[in-house]
């Protein structure tokens, strides 16, 4: 081939590519720019509502959760305060403005509870169990589950989640997570100085008494302040108050 159909040819070429370019961005198909595509990720494991999928035991509800909390949790994922790489690698490049709106979505979700599977357990474990969320444990200083999460275990805006309604898997696995430092929070973390308090007993205990709880009618988490946290909690703000 001559250098003259060379340079003949290549305008044609460019113009076959340019041509091919833009039929297939024609037939791709055209992604909606919704929250509810955006948060597709999200809602595949936890639900379209944040309602959670209480048979799997794992997948917690974020329904009805203090948005400061769930954005927290998301920045937790960045930072590496919390490991699970299918959750790190969703949230890894989300901004704070898109992280605040999806955990505003799934706040003001208000959708039934569900009850979770319970484990086998005897009624003096469940006995246990409801002092330590109640009452706590003084000769342990460990303190009541309700001293920062409500007296109602519905959690505290704008940064303590609720407890009851969450399965009975999910609530031992974190509270191992906190034991075995793949769960932290900013410093001072008063959740994993609980956790380290709590005998593996304790938290087989704590963990199926609060599994069992009906959650109460019209269930929403209390006001800002209206609790003062015990221990010294990071993410809080809070002073100790006791150790």
């Amino acid at each position: 081939m001559s250098l003259l159909s060379s340079v003949c040819l290549a305008p044609a070429l460019l113009a076959a590519a340019v041509f091919t370019t833009a039929v297939r961005a024609a037939d791709a198909p055209t992604v909606p720019d919704t929250l509810k595509q955006r948060i597709a990720a999200c809602t595949a494991c936890h639900g379209e509502q944040g309602q959670g999928t209480p048979q799997s035991g794992f997948f917690p509800r974020l329904a009805g959760k203090p948005s400061g909390y769930l954005a927290r949790q998301i920045r937790n994922f960045q930072d590496g305060l919390r490991k699970y790489a299918p959750m790190e690698y969703t949230v890894r490049g989300l901004s704070p403005e898109y992280a605040h709106e999806i955990a505003h979505y799934f706040a003001t979700q208000q959708v039934p509870y569900e009850r979770s599977p319970l484990p086998r357990i005897s009624d003096a474990m469940l006995r246990r169990g409801e002092a330590l969320a109640t009452q706590g444990d003084g000769t342990r200083k460990i303190p009541a589950c309700a001293a920062c999460h409500g007296m109602q275990l519905t959690g505290v805006e704008p940064d303590i989640p609720g407890l009851v309604g969450l399965p009975y898997d999910y609530i031992s696995a974190q509270l191992g997570s906190w034991r075995t430092h793949t769960r932290a929070m900013v410093a001072p973390d008063c959740m994993a100085t609980v956790a380290n308090r709590l005998s593996e007993a304790d938290i087989t205990a704590v963990s199926a008494w609060l599994a069992t709880r009906e959650v109460p009618a019209g269930a929403h988490a209390q006001p800002a302040g209206s609790v003062t946290p015990p221990l010294a909690c990071g993410v809080l703000g809070a002073t100790e108050a006791a150790r």
